[in-house]
């Protein structure tokens, strides 16, 4: 439930602050990056400890709160403000996400979710257990890369110059995994503890990977 509670969290926070362009190392990203990769190493520990159809379950959970929030943001932004309000303008610039960017979003969350859960899951069944480290690195590199890969043109294509998304992309996936990277020691010891107080350690062995199979938790 905390984990839910969590993920939800962070991939609320993480449309508010996209708002912001920041610049780190001299580099322009969006202020997501601070938070969005938490919800990959949220996925990574349910997967590894809950398996695969706990991680579906809460990827759609994600999903609904998500679009539950964007959709109350959208509809307050329409309304009008009081005639004695003024912040108009600031509140639209975070609230207002046009359609085209809320939809890549959607569409690059679900499948960068899933693919991370995927991988997740199946070097875990290939190693036998072992080498946790390694498949959280390598399920967010193939998570964030189908995140990047399908949000970017779909969001910026036609407004970001062609030649500036490879690079766009390109960072989001390098600096999110190096978040992962520096946050691996507290995942260990966090995976470590659940799987102990949970009694917990799936293998998803012959299940079915369908993404709509939402409730199949058995």
């Amino acid at each position: 439930m905390l984990f839910s509670i969590l993920f939800c969290v962070c991939l609320i926070a993480a449309n508010i602050l996209e708002t912001k362009q920041i610049s780190v190392l001299g580099i322009s990203l969006t202020g997501g990056l601070i938070v969005f990769p938490v919800s990959y190493i949220i996925n990574d520990c349910v997967c590894e400890v809950w398996g695969f159809r706990k991680a579906r379950l809460l990827i759609w959970t994600g999903f609904a709160m998500n679009f539950f929030f964007v959709a109350m943001g959208a509809l307050c932004d329409w309304i009008p403000g009081a005639p004695y309000w003024t912040n108009e303008a600031g509140f639209h610039a975070i609230f207002g996400l046009a359609p085209r960017v809320a939809a890549a979003s959607f569409v690059a969350f679900v499948a960068g979710s899933f693919a991370n859960a995927y991988v997740m899951s199946r070097m875990k069944i290939r190693n036998q257990g072992r080498h946790f480290s390694w498949r959280a690195i390598l399920s967010t590199i193939a998570g964030e890369t189908c995140d990047s890969v399908i949000f970017f043109p779909l969001a910026l294509g036609g407004v970001v110059p062609p030649e500036e998304l490879p690079k766009l992309m390109l960072w989001q996936v390098v600096l999110k995994t190096v978040y992962e990277v520096i946050a691996l020691p507290v995942t260990l010891r966090v995976v470590k503890a659940m799987k102990a107080h949970e009694g917990e350690d799936a293998y998803d062995e012959g299940i079915n990977y369908s993404i709509w199979k939402i409730f199949s938790l058995g």
